[in-house]
């Protein structure tokens, strides 16, 4: 229950410590539980749908440990085609990155929607060690959205700033 009050108090786009520039072609979504943010981004031509990239931030010590957390997404995937977790570093911060393609079946757990498996999608990832707890940003959607938006997603994390 503690995340959920930390997530709510959390404006803007900064949590845990940081900060960051959400991407102008990216719109804000509304408040959506366990979220700190959640920012829609419009299908590419050929995709019926957009992606989404939620982020999270659940407190000092929170969310889990940070293997969990690549391995749960992952795991969302049924028979990923391609899968990708690496390590690198943005301005001083630990970040672990995640990079999965296959069919979506989304968030379990029981707190979770009832999901219909989504078939070429694609999960881009980055858990990144804050000053204050782990936030994590969590990027999905049709394959070739989520490709057209790569470069964006990336620009978006070289924002980050303590």
């Amino acid at each position: 229950m503690c995340g959920i009050v930390v997530a709510a108090l959390a404006l803007g786009d900064t949590a845990g410590g940081l900060s960051w520039t959400t991407p102008s072609t990216w719109k804000r979504a509304g408040p959506k539980p366990m979220r700190v943010a959640t920012y829609t981004v419009p299908p590419t031509a050929g995709d019926k749908e957009g992606g989404e990239c939620a982020v999270n931030y659940f407190g000092q010590g929170q969310g889990g440990g940070i293997q969990a957390n690549v391995d749960r997404w992952i795991g969302q995937f049924q028979q990923p085609t391609a899968k990708h977790s690496g390590k690198k570093t943005i301005h001083g911060l630990n970040v672990t990155t995640v990079d999965v393609i296959g069919t979506y079946m989304g968030m379990g757990g029981p707190m979770a929607a009832t999901h219909t498996p989504k078939n070429g999608y694609r999960l881009l990832g980055a858990i990144v060690e804050g000053p204050e707890g782990t936030v994590f940003f969590k990027f999905t959607g049709p394959l070739k959205t989520v490709v057209a938006n790569q470069a964006t997603f990336d620009k978006m994390l070289d924002t980050l700033k303590k």
